[in-house]
């Protein structure tokens, strides 16, 4: 049975079981500031278990794209040296909000594993809560008496509360689990040993298949226990675990999950996979870390030097770097996997298949662009490689400025027969993490309860002032600093998402008002941020939005709508949006597109929005629209968004900009005044980003232009011809630069005949140290290489003196190198005397400088260090 096969039964038996199927969410997490990444099947039904949201039905069940790279959950460093741990997995789940509990969810597991996947009963072990006296919970006598109507009771094994009481955090739902495991030795070794001795042991062959989870319980600020008002099921089964089960593998990347790119990674790089161990590790850290990357970009988070963009690109470094140190391979090679998970994925995942080229483009990037800096680092190694240890300082350098894994610079090291201070380096990584926690730092207390509320209710479409109630509060610490959290029964403030900024404004009731200082979502409810709770929290508020940067937000949104459809008409159908940003000063927005904009065609797509907006276009806003529907209608959806069963779609003219939007918009494009585009630039492979202003900050734009225009007419006495005038004078002065070119040429020429006379024999070196007057540094630099190349042993030191600024150049021939002289290492000595810093290579090296008289000790420096090196 294929993997594609193992996975439709899976969906299929429980669609027998009246579950409704839910498509995977994004891996890249919004709304929700304790994750990162989609770490596990729960993660996009946590508001059911919150109690937030009412789930469409009650019974479902799917296959969820999961990211386990950072923070709690990590198996990064397992990853491709064991047979079962990824840095992206499949975990298929089924789960009941308040409908069906243990009995079904221990039967049915049973029944899939054993009818239907035919699974060997004498092979599987179960593990069930033996109870934990701190929380005051018993055994699960319920589960443990369920699972003896299916298996032996010497294979239900009691576990403790790390292995089987499941928490999503440190509060919120929780409560006991169950596991399925499954011993995949062979008939020989289980004679030898009980399988049951190695379950929750880390045996390759003994692993955990299938979690049932059964959240009764919410785990309280203090550490309480609560019982929940409706009992939940929640279940992860490991895809790529059940693949190696049912198709006999000893490892998950024997599966024909993995055999695809194994295959073409062995032929790529020649060799020959199962023969050596450590190429074997590379090539499987390279599959697996592919999917990770490539399933990462599709859903809309790129690599880059921050949060989770930052992780991806470590990932992908990660193989990078197995590739170049065990495969061979200097040039990019891992973007040639994407076809073959395309086609993997076409019918479960597409949107790879569907992004092929742009996911393909930015791996190369990436992969270039780390071979280069693999390069330099590793050179940078090189020039301290003659020492016996390596500090902890320099290592971390290498780790956090280069992206080296520490067991690359192991590697380097030990080939060297160099070690590495490795406290010292687990010092300076510790310090790292305690600076990104303490930057980060967020302690949330109890919610206070004040109101019960099923669902807090939205109005800001329509007003922009409304009555409310405080239904719930915390308080929260940020950084050291106070502020409160409250939660309204309705609310007229927009919270940030989808790339517009949240809604500020204040609450007021009486003489007493309360600022809003930001609106954000979590989990989706609505949070109000202050830096004060009311004095009487059980009034009726008025609560109040922000007028002016509502309404300039709004242009700056709608505006972006306006770009998006723009650039498809000049661009092409190709452009997707990759990110954005609005708020009440400018809009931003990212998107795909491999070659720059050029400036005619951002006068075109400039010249298009403002047509639209010209044209008062009025806004059609549908809401609550089936998202198939919506789909036929033509509307424009995000790759990486999660979408519900029903949709809002905003239309400004449906044969031009269609898209499923839930932010807030202009009633008509007239409103937007005018657009001004004020940049393009690259930001990512493949990636694009526009930088725009609208309404009045549009009419500053030029106004600010226009005086400067004006100032440069006055400069130039007003003439009748501005551009014909500015081309004269750029004329003039490519013609002074020749001139001055030619002096430099003949002072270079004329101090090169003088230098030459003063070369002095000291031992077997031609040493020179002067000071001098020149008058660029690019004729120091010309001097320098000039006297350079007619020189053996040369040791020159040149004391410039360049337009009242000091400046040292360190010049050194190959065969002085040779015998270990070093000019960049010099120069740090020398740049010290004239107050400044500098660097270079080995053989020429420059610094500045702030002390100009410190030129003669320079000269006298020169002098003692090479009597001393002599």
């Amino acid at each position: 049975m294929n993997s594609s096969e193992i996975r439709k039964q899976f969906l299929d038996f429980f669609e027998s079981k009246n579950h409704s199927y839910v498509k995977s969410a994004p891996l890249v997490v919004k709304d929700d500031p304790t994750l990162m990444f989609i770490n596990a099947g729960m993660n996009q039904f946590k508001d059911y278990f919150l109690g937030n949201r009412i789930p469409s039905s009650t019974r479902i069940a799917n296959t969820q794209k999961c990211l386990r790279v950072s923070g709690k959950h990590n198996d990064l460093e397992e990853v491709g040296h064991d047979t079962y741990h990824h840095t992206l997995f499949e975990m298929l789940g089924n789960w009941s909000f308040g409908d069906y509990f243990k009995k079904e969810a221990i039967d049915w597991a049973w029944e899939l594993l054993t009818e239907v996947y035919k699974l060997d009963k004498d092979r599987l072990y179960v593990t069930i809560f033996e109870g934990d006296t701190t929380d005051n919970l018993e055994k699960d006598q319920e589960a443990y008496d369920l699972w003896k109507t299916h298996i032996a009771e010497d294979r239900i094994i009691s576990a403790s509360k790390k292995d089987n009481f499941w928490e999503m955090g440190d509060i919120g739902p929780c409560g006991p689990c169950s596991e399925i495991h499954i011993d995949l030795r062979s008939d020989s070794e289980r004679k030898i040993k009980n399988g049951k001795d190695l379950v929750n042991n880390d045996h390759p062959q003994v692993v955990e298949i299938w979690n049932l989870v059964f959240i009764q319980f919410n785990r309280k600020k203090d550490g309480s226990l609560e019982n929940l008002p409706d009992k939940h099921v929640d279940t992860g089964m490991g895809f790529e675990r059940l693949c190696m089960a049912i198709q006999a593998k000893e490892s998950n990347y024997d599966t024909d999950v993995f055999t695809p790119l194994i295959h073409f990674l062995a032929k790529e790089t020649n060799q020959i996979y199962g023969n050596n161990e450590k190429i074997d590790i590379a090539i499987r850290v390279i599959a697996d870390h592919v999917r990770a990357v490539a399933f990462a970009i599709a859903d809309g988070q790129l690599p880059s030097n921050n949060k989770a963009g930052y992780v991806i690109r470590r990932i992908l470094r990660r193989a990078v770097r197995y590739g170049y140190s065990y495969l061979g391979k200097e040039e990019p090679f891992i973007y040639k996997l994407v076809e073959i998970l395309g086609n993997q994925f076409q019918t479960i995942f597409p949107e790879i298949q569907e992004q092929h080229d742009f996911i393909a483009k930015v791996i190369k990037e990436e992969e270039a662009s780390f071979l280069r800096t693999l390069a330099v680092g590793i050179k940078k190694f090189n020039e301290i490689a003659n020492t016996k240890q390596i500090s902890g300082e320099f290592a971390f350098e290498l780790y956090d400025t280069f992206g080296f894994p520490i067991d690359l610079t192991q590697l380097m090291a030990s080939e060297k027969g160099m070690t590495i201070d490795m406290p010292q380096f687990e010092k300076c990584l510790e310090e790292q993490k305690n600076r990104s926690r303490n930057a980060s730092q967020e302690d949330k207390s109890d919610w206070v309860i004040l109101y019960e509320d099923d669902k807090e209710e939205f109005v800001g479409y329509e007003y922009l002032e409304t009555e409310v109630k405080i239904t719930r509060y915390r308080k929260v610490n940020v950084k050291g600093k106070d502020l409160y959290h409250l939660v309204f029964n309705v609310t007229p403030f927009y919270a940030e998402s989808g790339g517009q900024v949240g809604d500020t404004g204040h609450i007021e009731v009486g003489d007493e008002k309360v600022f809003i200082l930001d609106t954000k979502k979590e989990n989706d409810v609505f949070i109000h941020i202050t830096e004060k709770l009311p004095e009487h929290t059980n009034m009726v508020f008025k609560a109040v939005v922000n007028r002016k940067k509502r309404a300039l937000t709004e242009k700056n949104h709608s505006a972006t709508h306006l770009l998006q459809a723009a650039l498809k008409q000049v661009l092409g159908n190709h452009i997707q949006q990759k990110g954005s940003l609005v708020n009440e000063k400018h809009l931003r927005f990212d998107f795909s597109h491999f070659q720059k904009v050029t400036d005619e065609e951002l006068s075109k797509i400039e010249e298009i929005v403002n047509q639209k907006i010209r044209a008062s276009i009025p806004l059609d806003e549908k809401r609550n629209v089936p998202i198939s529907k919506a789909q036929e209608m033509g509307a424009t959806a995000l790759f990486g968004e999660k979408y519900g069963d029903t949709v809002r779609v905003i239309t400004f003219d449906p044969e031009y900009s269609m898209e499923l939007c839930g932010g807030t918009h202009v009633k008509s494009t007239s409103e937007i005044g005018m657009f001004k585009i004020s940049s393009e630039a690259s930001v990512a492979a493949g990636v694009r980003r526009i930088e725009a202003v609208t309404s009045e900050k549009a009419e500053e734009f030029f106004k600010n232009e226009l005086q400067i225009l004006n100032q440069i007419r006055e400069l130039l006495k007003n003439p009748k011809d501005l551009i014909k005038t500015i081309e004269s004078l750029s004329n003039e002065n490519n013609e002074l630069k020749k001139d001055i070119e030619k002096l430099e040429n003949l002072t270079v020429a004329s101090l090169k005949v003088e230098l030459l006379d003063e070369i002095k024999k000291i031992g077997d070196i031609n040493f020179i140290a002067k000071k001098l007057n020149i008058p660029s540094a690019n004729a120091l630099r010309q001097l320098a290489f000039d006297i350079r190349k007619d020189n053996e042993n040369l040791f020159m030191v040149l004391a410039a003196n360049i337009k009242d600024k000091p400046q040292i150049a360190v010049v050194l021939t190959d065969d002085l190198i040779a015998k270990g002289y070093n000019a960049n290492s010099i120069i740090k000595e020398l740049s010290v005397l004239i107050k400044g810093s500098g660097g270079g290579q080995p053989f020429f090296a420059t610094a500045g400088g702030q002390y100009l008289s410190g030129l003669d000790k320079v000269v006298e420096k020169a002098k003692e260090l090479v009597k001393i090196e002599n």
